[in-house]
């Protein structure tokens, strides 16, 4: 039963479920940006470009089939891919930025305020 249980701990720790849900969300970014580049971005540079469908480029090497076409498409994919998270993890440490930036509430700290007290204790006591 300890077996159990500590697997249970484990999985339930915080960051296994953090993980899991990076990693579920990736899974549907990955989808979303695989139809942006396949489906709306690839026939817009395939048109620029006069027409070259890049998935379907390929080379006959021998017996092999050299799919460049396929290859060019993954690094247009990976850079937008880097891209968006790019921005949206700059967005982020601008927005923490910012809260850590934000002012302190006005008024004394409890240290400052403990001090001061300590100090007129003393003034009076002279």
């Amino acid at each position: 039963m300890s077996l159990l249980k500590e697997f249970r701990d484990f999985a339930m720790r915080g960051n296994v479920v953090d993980l899991a849900v990076g990693v579920i969300i990736g899974g549907a970014f990955g989808t979303i940006v695989d139809s942006l580049v396949g489906d709306i971005l690839m026939p817009i540079i395939g048109v620029i470009s006069g027409g070259i469908d890049f998935s379907g480029l390929s080379v006959k090497v021998g017996a092999a089939t050299l799919a460049y076409g396929k290859f060019i498409q993954a690094i247009i994919s990976f850079t937008i891919v880097a891209f968006a998270l790019f921005s949206v993890i700059k967005a982020m440490n601008s927005i923490k930025r910012k809260e850590e930036e934000a002012p302190a509430p006005a008024g004394p700290a409890p240290e400052e305020k403990l001090l001061t007290e300590i100090r007129d204790i003393l003034k009076s006591q002279k």
